[in-house]
């Protein structure tokens, strides 16, 4: 039980760190191309994370966890690849879409990821998880809805859609992957998907930021990125990828918040509702941590 708690903190943290990379990366946006952006970020958080792994082994600190092998090979490459493709995805909705469509429908990523763990990798899920991601998800449309005519399905909706579950599918790989060092599969997933995207970069002639720019960048990468994915792998492998997107999904919320503070937004009506749901949902998600058999989990894990 105590175990499960920590995960469930850890799952909190990694939504915390990831909601500082809303207001600071729509700071830099202005500066920065979208795909540039996107490889920057990912670029920070593998390099961050090798310099992180290079400074613990100087220290002769040995690596609990095992490292990636060959029988990982296949789950590796299928992470990597889903993270390049949802990006352009999105990339394809935004430009055939509105904005506040893509905002609303975003929020299936927490349902597609729950969907894909329980029919594709048979795992576990509960009514009162059901419940909470009802509430989570109903909680996020809210806050992303932006007034009448905000949500058509078009062509660009139908991008998006594909986007979220290839998220989807990716959330699951790094499951299958997270009783393995979390700190290499950061490093693994930020080097490669950043260079996937820093050629999409170049391909759509996105201009190369100046180097103190992009130092800024790269280590929002390291902590929004590197350090969220970390503690997101580590959640991951006590709680599952269906839970941990649960707790995941506070991390707008967290962003909004911090809209208010750094840019000087005025929270709404809309948002304080929606996190009166969400605050709900968050106590089922915890009930459901505290109730679920801990043993079991990690026998599972054992298995595995």
């Amino acid at each position: 039980m105590e175990s499960g708690l920590y995960a469930a903190a850890f799952a909190i943290l990694a939504a915390a760190l990831y909601a500082i990379n809303t207001p600071l990366s729509k700071l830099f946006l202005q500066s920065v191309g979208k795909f540039m952006m996107a490889a920057l970020l990912y670029l920070g958080a593998g390099i961050g994370m090798a310099i992180w792994l290079a400074f613990i082994k100087s220290l002769g600190i040995k690596e609990k966890k095992k490292w990636l092998n060959r029988d990982d090979l296949s789950f590796t490459i299928l992470m990597i690849l889903l993270d390049i493709a949802a990006p352009i995805l999105l990339m394809y909705g935004i430009a055939r879409t509105e904005a506040s469509n893509v905002s609303l429908l975003n929020n299936f990523e927490i349902v597609a990821t729950t969907l894909v763990a329980l029919f594709v990798f048979k795992e576990a899920v509960s009514i009162r998880l059901w419940i909470a991601i009802a509430l989570a998800t109903i909680s996020s449309v809210i806050l992303a809805y932006s007034g009448k005519g905000a949500f058509s399905f078009n062509t660009g909706s139908l991008f998006v859609l594909v986007a979220t579950i290839c998220w989807g599918f990716e959330n699951n790989c790094t499951r299958m992957l997270s009783r393995k060092s979390s700190e290499e599969i950061v490093m693994v997933k930020g080097c490669f998907s950043g260079l996937g995207s820093l050629v999409l970069a170049f391909l759509a002639r996105d201009d190369i930021p100046t180097f103190s720019v992009i130092l800024k960048v790269l280590l929002l990468g390291f902590v929004s990125y590197g350090l969220s994915i970390n503690f997101y792998i580590m959640a991951q492998s006590r709680l599952g990828a269906a839970k941990t997107s649960a707790y995941y999904s506070i991390a707008p919320f967290m962003g909004v918040a911090l809209s208010f503070l750094l840019l000087r937004e005025n929270p709404s009506v809309r948002f304080f509702v929606a996190l009166v749901i969400m605050v709900a949902g968050t106590a089922f998600m915890v009930l459901d941590t505290l109730i679920s058999a801990g043993p079991t989990l990690e026998k599972t894990n054992e298995k595995g």
